[in-house]
């Protein structure tokens, strides 16, 4: 392998190639190169310390794809993860990786009607994204075999045991074939954890990525929400808002790459581009233009900035959004060097707002919602611009040649009249009101989804084993914050635990009055 393995040199099917290819993942994320050829050798047990966040769901759902036999209609795979949301999420990130492959994944969780879910495992499902509660109420009901598994794979394992699913998981295993493999996930690995992999795993592998700084003090980390349509319009408008603009744009494909390239250098913007097509030659003369600003935008994938290292740049552009937390930290940590600001900018449509904002929490950084610039902003920055230029000249001592014209000038014409006509003669182009396309930015989270607007899962660390039914937990939650109880709905009391759903602009406050200094909280996010 290179120094920086590519998914080719994980002899991936070449279906499998074109999938990713098209998702525009281009190099695996370190949890990915390791899980990816040692589960595909299917010899060994897997225990993978990995964050949310890092492309985990990947590293296990690209292996399994891969040796899972289309033509046996059985369940070959459980993926059990702590959450509805998640099960939801892994199910349809594993379902865009498998290309044309005939193979079939299903989430099953509660709060969905159980027949439909039957009906779906009768026709014959491939791999089951399910949470343990409704996983065992199929078990129970018979309507789900899991004898002839080969893969059960435990997803945030650390979640399911803070959420009370460990004695569960454990009544799951029961049901399944013992020679299957088992492969563990979880941020965390608490003792309850270890106790589980040493009675259930006997021959398995560690694997671990180091941690990295995920974020950097020094950059200014904001987001637009616009239609993929509109994300030209609202760089070429951030750009030209811009005093100084030396920055990296970073887009998902080659092909995208090239296009934004061509576009920007249409429109008179001194930009080019890299990707893994271009020549070492060609690399290298667009970095040495670069790094001594002949031109001032450069246009790369991922892998293409990589050994890029330019101390100044005022700007990281996200044009796509980066596959994963981590891509998203390589990304922003060129900006904010050497005790320089730096802003990174990052473009999402509405679709994508719910990623962002779980790189954010993986991350532990505040990623500000910012309102494009309107065009009497960017003719004010431009003035702004061309008035600092012009002190600055007016600072030095002047040349001869220069005050006797400028005299000359004054005798027959007026001073204000003389200094006009310099700035409509140096400045006209500057200056001119650009025509940019009209841009509907989407509106705030929690003022979208129709008349409900966003809602936010909560997770209380109360059950029925604490006396707790639906009616004392709406009057906890109203007790530590000022919420209406209408607006507390599906609520969902477990024994050990509970959830509830409550408005995305009261979510924080909720959890923040619930925090104890000292003490694990009583009420959190779920997480995803």
């Amino acid at each position: 392998m290179t120094d920086y393995p590519m998914f080719e040199d994980f002899q991936l099917s070449t279906d499998t190639l074109h999938a990713i290819r098209h998702k525009g993942f281009e190099q695996p994320t370190p949890i990915q190169a390791l899980t990816i050829p040692l589960m595909l050798r299917d010899e060994k047990n897997i225990i993978a310390r990995a964050q949310t966040g890092t492309g985990k769901t990947a590293a296990f759902g690209l292996p399994l794809l891969e040796l899972i036999d289309p033509k046996n209609k059985t369940v070959r795979a459980i993926i059990l993860v702590p959450t509805r949301e998640l099960a939801i999420q892994v199910a349809g990130e594993i379902d865009s990786l498998k290309g044309k492959k005939k193979i079939t994944v299903t989430p099953i969780y509660g709060g969905q009607a159980i027949e439909g879910q039957f009906q779906r495992l009768k026709k014959g499902v491939h791999i089951i994204v399910g949470t343990p509660g409704r996983v065992i109420d199929h078990l129970k009901r018979k309507t789900l075999r899991l004898e002839e598994i080969d893969h059960l794979i435990l997803d945030e394992a650390d979640e399911m045991l803070n959420m009370g699913f460990i004695e569960d998981i454990e009544k799951i295993m029961q049901f399944t074939n013992p020679q299957k493999r088992i492969l563990l996930f979880s941020a965390t690995m608490p003792q309850r954890i270890k106790e589980l992999a040493h009675k259930y795993m006997d021959d398995y592998e560690f694997l671990t990525v180091q941690e990295e700084q995920m974020t950097t003090e020094l950059t200014r980390q904001i987001f637009y929400e616009v239609k993929f349509s509109d994300r030209f319009s609202a760089l070429c408008r951030i750009i030209d808002v811009s005093e100084v603009f030396y920055g990296l744009v970073f887009c998902r494909t080659k092909k995208d790459v090239d296009n934004l390239t061509k576009k920007l250098a249409q429109k008179g913007y001194r930009a080019e581009g890299l990707h893994g097509d271009i020549s070492q030659a060609q690399r290298e003369r667009t970095l040495d233009n670069f790094k001594k600003k002949r031109i001032n935008i450069l246009v790369a994938t991922d892998v293409a900035a990589r050994g890029i290292d330019v101390m100044n740049l005022t700007h990281v552009v996200n044009y796509s959004l980066p596959q994963d937390a981590e891509s998203y930290v390589h990304r922003i940590g060129r900006t904010g060097r050497a005790g320089k600001e730096g802003t990174a900018v990052t473009f999402v449509s509405g679709s994508e707002h719910a990623r962002l904002m779980n790189f954010r929490r993986v991350i532990n950084t505040e990623i500000q919602r910012a309102k494009l610039p309107k065009t009497k902003e960017i003719i004010q920055a431009k003035k702004h611009a061309v008035e600092e230029k012009l002190q600055a000249l007016l600072s030095l001592e002047p040349e001869a040649k220069y005050l006797q014209w400028a005299l000359e000038l004054l005798e027959d014409n007026e001073p204000v009249q003389v200094v006009s006509a310099l700035l409509k003669q140096g400045f006209h182009d500057a200056l001119t009101v650009p025509k940019y396309d009209e841009i509907h930015e989407g509106r705030p989270a929690e003022e979208r989804s129709g008349k409900r607007g966003k809602k936010v899962r909560l997770f209380v660390a109360l059950g029925r084993k604490d006396q707790i039914n639906p009616k004392k937990l709406v009057a906890l939650i109203r007790s530590k914050s000022a919420i209406k109880s209408k607006m507390i709905s599906d609520i969902k009391v477990m024994d050990n635990f509970s959830f509830l759903t409550v408005p995305h602009d009261k979510a924080d406050k909720i959890v923040g009055h619930f925090k104890s200094k000292g003490q694990k909280p009583l009420v959190t996010l779920a997480k995803k």
